[in-house]
């Protein structure tokens, strides 16, 4: 049996993660993270993580992305 960690209480997501947690297209974060000084972007190596509170706190203050 494998112990996993709920998404709620995750520190990084994956893009699979913040997209099922958001509601938010995979392409779409994927298109976010690229963007320049992207205040929720974690990279691991070449890998790219979402910082998920900071997603959320930039989620929360936008009406359109």
């Amino acid at each position: 049996m494998e112990n996993k960690v709920p998404i709620h209480l995750k520190m990084t997501l994956t893009i699979r993660e913040a997209a099922e947690y958001s509601n938010i297209g995979i392409n779409k974060i994927d298109s976010m993270l690229r963007a320049p000084n992207c205040p929720f972007v974690l990279f691991v190596g070449t890998k790219k993580l979402v910082k998920r509170k900071e997603f959320e706190q930039y989620i929360s203050g936008k009406l359109i992305i």
